[in-house]
Order: structure tokens, then sequence, then C-alpha cells
């Protein structure tokens, strides 16, 4: 079986062939670090994180680059609420984002490159495509021309004579077409923008403005442009030409699209084969959205319903379909976890009962756990279908349930060892590809056991401090015994969880 995705640039399904047939090169427009992240941002985490898993499941090295952007007006406008300055905010939001990304039991991407630590690969960048004639200089400010590329709008099927003018107004005296996108802007944030984003309880425009970053450049001083950022570190961190571009269906146009203009009119190569598109996440009749302020955080929804049950409600959809959130939905997901959390633990146990045969068999109990695997295997190969996927989990826990109602130990009957010990291995292995954990916790519960750990240190500090050494030492024992590995420094003592947490 060979995968195929769902390329946007063609609007094709096409079988999935890396430029290396042992590499991949993915990269994932991240998160804007300038608000606490949604179950929107989530669902296409835990997409990319899944397309992730199932590409090394089929044997390849993933090259996963997913950047923050740390530049933005949106960030500015949170000075005085969430930080001093434009980089105290991203820093403080950032915090967040990456504690979040744990949560979800996310696979680690090889690096997540920042804006700000990636201006002067942007500013070479741009010097580039001024050399080759693909973007000019105006009033310090820096414009790609959409009119020097010829395959400008193909990914997103629009003519350059009838798309609206890009950016902000004030620009529009500066460029040649309305269409010209913004490379380098002069100067620092304009306090109109800040405004249009602005909370209660953030600092004044005017003075939030004065607390935005800003860099040199051969053009004066100023700051970075959107869409160059993601070329600039997708480019450095990975190549030219990378096999797989992910991001929100919203980032078509004009991010994605200008992404390709700038990097392929930089390098003379095709940026992406493969554009995967996540589509938005609804709740009600609108999307979930930052901006409209109907989202439901990352936090409050691990903290209420586990990662278990959260990524069996986001993989219940395709990335590319659209899914609603309500709680009825998140009851449902919470309905599937638990049929197949309870029929791997009964497996489990039954197996490891003295009242599991070695020479009992149940060939429909066999039969269905190799049909779930490779109908698992197709819905995957099917541009990342996890909820063809996820069906096929339900089916092993299904098959489970029927070999324990066809067996009674009490009457002689044995279960069939080897059969429940290939639907745990399957529930394990391919529900990992889902990000699933039928083993030990991945429900968010790290970090509550680790505020646990510390409480405990803190008492245990006191008794110190207070002569209690022997109680001290019984504290310290009884988390040993717990598995935590606590060692004292001279900065105060540190700890390790069980599994290396």
């Amino acid at each position: 079986m060979t995968l195929h995705v769902e390329n946007t640039l063609t609007g094709e399904r096409e079988p999935f062939e890396p430029r290396d047939p042992e590499d991949v090169l993915l990269y994932y427009c991240g998160l804007t670090v300038s608000d606490p992240p949604h179950l929107g941002h989530a669902r296409s985490w835990v997409h990319v994180d899944v397309m992730h898993r199932w590409l090394e499941y089929l044997g390849y090295d993933v090259r996963h680059v997913e950047n923050f952007t740390d530049v933005n007006e949106k960030i500015v406008a949170r000075i005085g609420e969430a930080g001093g300055d434009e980089e105290a905010v991203a820093r403080s939001y950032l915090a967040r984002t990456i504690a979040d990304m744990r949560s979800l039991n996310l696979l680690r991407a090889e690096v997540y490159p920042r804006v700000s630590e990636h201006v002067p690969e942007i500013v070479e960048l741009i010097e580039t495509l001024v050399e080759k004639g693909y973007a000019y200089e105006s009033e310090g400010s820096v414009y790609f021309d959409v009119t020097s590329f010829e395959e400008y709008g193909e990914l997103s099927n629009q003519d350059i004579d009838e798309m609206e003018s890009q950016g902000d107004p004030d620009e529009r005296s500066e460029k040649r077409h309305p269409a010209d996108f913004a490379l380098w802007k002069a100067g620092g944030v304009d306090p109109a923008a800040i405004e249009e984003h602005r909370h209660d309880g953030a600092a004044p425009a005017e003075e939030a403005a004065a607390g935005a970053s800003t860099w040199d450049s051969p053009w004066g001083e100023g700051r970075p442009g959107w869409h160059v950022e993601c070329s600039a570190m997708s480019m450095t961190h990975l190549a030219d030409h990378i096999d797989v571009h992910v991001g929100g269906r919203d980032l078509v146009f004009p991010h994605h699209e200008n992404e390709i203009a700038q990097s392929e009119a930089a390098s003379g190569e095709r940026f992406a084969s493969y554009w995967l598109h996540c589509e938005l996440f609804e709740i009600g009749d609108e999307k979930m959205s930052s901006s409209l302020g109907n989202f439901v955080t990352v936090e409050e929804a691990v903290s209420e319903w586990g990662t278990n049950v959260l990524r069996t409600f986001l993989t219940a959809g395709s990335y590319n379909s659209e899914q609603l959130y309500s709680e009825r939905t998140i009851a449902e997901a919470g309905e599937r976890w638990e049929r197949m959390e309870r029929a791997h633990e009964n497996a489990v146990e039954a197996i490891d009962s003295p009242d599991a045969g070695t020479k009992s068999e149940d060939a429909e109990l066999r039969e269905a756990v190799a049909d779930a695997r490779d109908g698992f295997e197709r819905a995957m190969n099917d541009d990342f279908n996890t909820r063809g996927a996820q069906s096929e989990l339900l089916e092993i826990a299904g098959a489970i349930n029927r070999h324990f109602e066809a067996i009674d130990p009490g009457d002689g009957g044995r279960y069939d060892y080897r059969g429940l010990r290939e639907a745990v291995e399957a529930l394990e292995e391919l529900g990992g590809v889902l990000g699933l954990s039928f083993v030990g916790e991945a429900d968010g519960q790290a970090a509550l056991a680790g505020e646990v750990v510390e409480l405990v240190l803190s008492i245990r500090g006191e008794e110190r401090e207070a002569g209690n050494y022997e109680r001290a030492d019984e504290l310290r024992d009884d988390l040993e015994a717990l598995g935590v590995e606590v060692q004292d420094t001279d900065s105060g003592p540190s700890y390790r969880l069980p599994g290396g947490n």
C-alpha cells in the first residue's frame, strides 16, 4: 500500500514520493504566540503529529520543523497585560504554548525556530530577492513584486488582476501593484494595528508601540514581514525544496501563496512538493478563533477531559475535514476511548492470568485483529484518514469483547493467549500512531504529578529547616519508593519523575 495525499497545489490526490526515499522534510506553520493556545490550534498540532508518526511507521526518518512567530503586532498589543515589551510577552505565551504541546503527547519537532532568532537569514533572503529583481525598496520598506513571478496565484487559483490589495492601507502609495506584499517594513508597529488587537488592561497603543522590537537592515531600521519569516526558517533548517508543507486552510492565501513566490524566486527551485491544509475547527456556526473569543484553551480541555479523550476527539475527523466542537461530540469521544481502554485492560488482565490457554484458539478474534491492522493501514495511507483508522481500533476492542462473551473460565474455558496478545499489541502500536497511550499516562497528568512532588519537597524543606531530619528523610524515601529520583544540590532539590519526566 502506498500513501496518497490531497495536494492543495495541484488539487489532486497523489502518491507520496519524497525527494529522498529515506527522509521526509516536513514544515508546519506554527503558532503566533500572542494568546493562550486553544482547541483549534490543538487540532492542527495533533494532525501534524499523526502525520509525523505515520511517516515514521512507514519507515521514513522525519525532519519536522515547526516555527514560533514571536514578532507580530498582536504580541505588541499584549504589552502591559502579559509583559513589559514584545520579547517578554512572546516569552510568556511561548512558555504556555510549549507546556500545552507537551500535555498533548506530541512528538517533538527537530527544531522550533523563532522569528526573532532568524532576522539575519530573513534580511539575506530579502537581499537576494532585490538583487534578482523580484523585490524593490520603497520609503525604507521592501515589497515583493507579484507581477515578476509568473506562477503567482497558482496555489490559491487566483488571478493577480482580481486580487485585493495586501497589507495595511498606508502601504498602497508605496507599492507598484496592489497585490505586492511587504518583505520588510520600515520603522516599528503602527499604533492603529495595535489598537485593532488590544485587550482591556493592556497598555495604550502608543505606549505599547514603544515596546515593539526593531532591527537594522540595509534599508534602515524596521521589522520583517510576516510571510518572509516562514520561508527563511524553512530554508535555513530544512532545504530550499522540502517535501511537505502543512498549515491551516485559512493560510492558503495570502501567506502560503506568498511563501511560494518569495522562496522559489530566490532559490529557483520548487519550494514544497506537497501542500496539505488542515480545516478550521468550528464551534456553533463560527470558526474557533482567538480574535472572536469563542475558544476553549488547550489547558482547560486537557484538565477536564485528559489527553487520550482529547486526541480521540480530535482524530475522529480527518485533518482536511470540517469538525464541530460541542459537549456532545466530546462526550462521544470519551465513550469511544473508554471502550478501547476497557478492552485493552481486560485483555491484559486475561493474558496475565492462569486462565490464558496456550492451546486455545479463537479464529474470529485473530482474523478480526489482522483485518483491523490492514484496515488501519489502508485508512492512514488514504491521506491520513484518522477517522477510518480510529474505527479500526474500535473493531479490535469489539473483537476482544466478543472473545470474553464466548469464554467462561469458570466452566473450564481458556482465553486465547496468542490472539489476545496480538490484539493488545495492535491497540498499543496502532493507537500510538494516533498518539493514544494504553500504557502509563498520556492525559496531561505529568504536570500535576510534578506539582505534587514539588509540594512534598517543599514540606520536606520545611521539616529540615525545623530540624526534623528524620521526617524529611522519610518524605524523600516515600518519593523514591514511588520511582521519583530526588537529588539535593546547592541550589535546592531536583527530581526526576518515573519515565524520565
